[in-house]
């Protein structure tokens, strides 16, 4: 292992996918969702990179546990009960497996994720 392997996501040249969540999930708007996966384990359990989404609201079921870091926009993460938590740049948190509710983009968003997800032994 050397320093050329370190991921520097300032540098990094990973090309975006593009995606929409399924159409039965989306509740408002057209969702357009893009993904800079910078990092993949070779287990495959852990990845990280930038995450980029259009204005819309979708609802979303967490099998894995997920670091945020808003860089730009505004979001609203809402449970299954209707709380709700206003998301903007600078904020950081943790979204743990087993959350489920829903995810309102209201201005362009950006975020660094972090992902583990747990296999089952």
């Amino acid at each position: 292992m050397n320093i050329e392997q370190i991921v520097d996501f300032a540098h990094a040249t990973t090309a975006p996918e593009h995606y929409r969540p399924a159409a039965e999930k989306v509740l408002a708007g057209d969702p357009e969702q893009s993904v800079r996966n910078h990092y993949g384990s070779p287990c495959g359990q852990f990845n990280a990179g930038i995450w980029e989404g259009a204005i819309g609201q979708w609802t979303i079921s967490y099998t894995e546990h997920e670091y945020c870091e808003i860089l730009q926009g505004v979001s609203v993460l809402r449970d299954q009960d209707g709380n709700a938590k206003t998301l903007r740049a600078g904020d950081r948190f943790v979204i743990p497996a087993g959350f489920s509710g829903t995810w309102e983009v209201l201005e362009a968003c950006r975020k660094v994720y972090v992902i583990f997800e747990q296999t089952s032994n």
